[in-house]
């Protein structure tokens, strides 16, 4: 492979995130891709390993024929092979699994065709398997005679930009750069989900196929590739296999590092099978023969993942690792755990800037905090880990039991333990989810969803035989195991009520099998004071979901005008969540006033879409906006809980461009939800970080609005 063709890497190192001397850029999660442009716009996409992708990629090697048929002159770009998200922002690696292993140029054309417009969006994929993709080059390697290689990176960047900034195509890109502050960038890639940045020096050289501490990965989650060496059989209804068992390099050893289970779709699950067989034998690839809760079958290692996870173990072993896709450009021989070295200096004197002798800033610290104690640590960014250790042995746990088809005891984490029953039972008939199924989503979502009901007494909906046979409410709390926390709630009836906050609680009313978490909307120390007021929108019967989103967009455009932020959720049914933050101290009362206000201003404007009569007959085709569950003792399903919808659907917080775009609300369940929660972060967060609403602002737009009634 001819040096120009090798691309430079990066090392998984430290640097600050403010420094004048370094240049800083979004860790694009795609496929590293060196763009070779002959005369005449001849194209060829070569992979870091130098396997050719050009027909894999048409749209891109059409769009860089077009941009370059006037050039006489040879040009080599190193970028980077991205999928695209609806909105036409790249989006992550899994998402390019279905364009790796294509072959047939006219089937992957037909899902991307470039367009001329730099405004445009690129075109929808024609399937889930062919997504839209984008090229998005950050070097320039050679133009014409010139080789770049041996000058800085300022100045083949500037020659980028030159050259290739403006290609009226919307597949062509250049990367988003920095310079000396990666602050607001790292903010960035928090609030998204990216994978990370990556720090360069600004003098640094083009170094053909070394790695190099002048170019810097920093990672938000780990991420990396591992060799697959066999996967465990199937447990309940899962099919093809249970787990991929995961191995790196060390010398000429396959050691092995852990498995994975999770992060596949039934499709992928199919994919990764027909790979796999093929490689079956009898004899153990790793150096040491693992422990696994299944049978293994072993295969020759000779296929690459790439794989998320939160941190190594003590023991060398992935924590939390989630399957992304198949690589085909990386070599398995070449496959070693990547270790976060503390590099205080490059060959360019990097430790020589001010910034490394300031104190951390708030992301730094925050950074730093997170690789120190992952373990029982949250935020509201990327890949929120488990509160609770032991995610993954409950998981094993109630898997085992119910495939079993017995009942038995959890041990939880701490050393306490839960009676469980029928986890066999199936409650959502139509996709065949069962009592374990919920019981394993909020295993997973117990992160997301304790915070959301600490302290909060909760009011129990029971489908003790599903959700096709009927339920029954339950406020009274019954005799209770020991460590489920229940207290009785002043100025209601002395009974007590469960109160949550705690795993053991959460997973005890998930074996009394209330499918959802409603909180009230106060905590018990303070029953009479509610932290936040909802808007509850719920469409009548016919009425399509994009007419939810538009009274949503209007409720919050009226909550704009008073300053107000409002947090929205789907309701994991049919409807959609609004909430606001309300002041400490605030009764019920005014909450339901600020909320009934705000409704009657959006249907005086959009009266024949938006209502808020009580009556069913009298609502008509339109949305109703009830505010009527802000009153002690009423309940909305909380934030992350899962619903007794038909679709299994799970209540997901949103932010308000998906709202703008428009979603599909049944995309949230309790089998997908978990990794969207992982990969978004804790949307939730900014109502209990909120200092509350102006409760006097909205008595004075309500006269207002009078005013203008009156006067017309």
């Amino acid at each position: 492979m001819h040096p120009l063709l090798q691309p430079m890497l990066a090392s998984l190192a430290e640097a600050p995130l403010d420094d004048p001397q370094l240049v800083y850029e979004p860790k694009y999660d795609g496929i590293r891709a060196i763009a070779e442009i002959a005369p005449k716009g001849r194209v060829r996409l070569w992979s870091r390993l130098g396997n050719e992708k050009t027909r894999q990629f048409p749209e891109i090697t059409a769009a860089l024929e077009t941009w370059a048929r006037t050039r006489n002159e040879l040009l080599v770009l190193d970028g980077e092979i991205v999928a695209l998200d609806g909105t036409g922002e790249p989006t992550g690696f899994q998402q390019l699994q279905g364009r790796i292993h294509v072959i047939d140029p006219d089937a992957s054309r037909a899902a991307g065709r470039s367009r001329t417009s730099r405004t445009s969006l690129p075109p929808s994929p024609a399937s889930p398997s062919s997504p839209a993709v984008a090229f998005i080059a950050f070097d320039l390697l050679r133009n014409g005679r010139t080789d770049f290689r041996d000058r800085p990176l300022v100045e083949r960047r500037a020659a980028l930009e030159r050259v290739f900034g403006r290609t009226g195509s919307p597949l062509l890109r250049l990367s988003h750069i920095v310079r000396g502050d990666g602050r607001a960038l790292f903010e960035q890639a928090m609030e998204r989900g990216w994978e990370g940045l990556i720090a360069k020096h600004a003098l640094s050289l083009y170094k053909s196929g070394k790695r190099s501490p002048d170019w810097r990965k920093l990672k938000i989650l780990r991420e990396q590739e591992f060799v697959v060496g066999g996967w465990t059989e199937p447990r309940q209804m899962r099919a093809y296999f249970g787990a991929l068992l995961l191995g790196v390099y060390q010398g000429k050893d396959l050691v092995y590092v852990g498995h994975s289970g999770t992060g596949f779709t039934e499709r992928e699950l199919a994919r990764v099978m027909k790979r796999l067989e093929p490689l079956e034998t009898n004899e153990c690839p790793f150096r040491s023969r693992p422990k696994t809760n299944e049978r293994p079958h072993w295969v020759r290692p000779e296929l690459v993942v790439q794989i998320r996870f939160t941190e190594w173990t003590a023991d060398a072993k992935l924590r939390h690792p989630v399957y992304l896709g198949l690589r085909d450009d990386k070599k398995p021989t070449g496959v070693t755990r990547e270790e976060l070295v503390p590099v205080r200096s490059s060959a360019l004197g990097v430790h020589g800037s001010d910034a490394g002798r300031q104190a951390p800033t708030r992301n730094a610290e925050r950074v730093n905090a997170e690789r120190k104690t992952p373990e029982r640590r949250t935020r509201s960014g990327p890949g929120i880990l488990n509160p609770e250790p032991g995610t993954q042995m409950l998981l094993d746990q109630l898997a085992e039991l119910e495939k079993a088809r017995r009942d038995g005891v959890l041990a939880l984490p701490g050393g306490d333990r839960l009676s469980v029953t029928n986890l066999h039972k199936v409650f959502w008939p139509k996709q065949k989810l069962t009592k374990g199924d919920l019981f394993r989503y909020y295993v997973r979502a117990a992160p997301f969803v304790l915070p959301a009901v600490t302290d909060r007494p909760l009011v129990m909906k029971r489908f003790p035989n599903g959700i096709a046979a009927a339920p029954f409410y339950q406020h009274r709390a019954p005799e209770v195991p020991p460590g489920v926390r229940t207290q009785v709630v002043s100025g209601v009836e002395k009974r007590p009520q469960i109160v949550g906050g705690d795993l053991k609680t959460l997973l005890y009313m998930t074996q009394l099998a209330a499918i959802s978490q409603d909180p009230w909307f106060s905590r018990v120390d303070h029953p009479e004071f509610a932290d936040y007021a909802a808007f509850d929108l719920d469409p009548a019967e016919g009425v399509a979901f994009p007419r939810v989103l538009d009274v949503a967009r209007w409720i919050r455009d009226e909550l704009d005008m008073l300053g107000a932020i409002g947090v929205p959720k789907t309701s994991g049914s049919d409807g959609l969540h609004i909430y606001i933050p309300l002041p400490p101290g605030t009764p019920y009362d005014a909450g339901l006033l600020y909320c009934q206000i705000v409704a009657t201003v959006v249907v005086q404007k959009h009266s024949k879409v938006a209502t808020i009569e009580r009556s069913v007959a009298a609502r008509g085709t339109r949305v109703y906006i009830d505010c009527l569950q802000n009153v002690p003792g009423k309940t909305l399903a909380t934030a992350y809980s899962a619903r007794a919808s038909a679709y299994a659907g799970v209540s997901t917080p949103l932010g308000w461009q998906e709202i703008d775009e428009g979603f599909d609300r049944t995309a949230f369940t309790i089998e997908t939800a978990p990794s969207r929660f992982e990969e978004a972060g804790d949307l939730w967060a900014s109502l209990k970080k909120s200092k509350g609403v102006d409760l006097e602002r909205v008595t004075r737009y309500a006269r207002k609005v009078r005013s203008r009634k009156s006067e017309v």
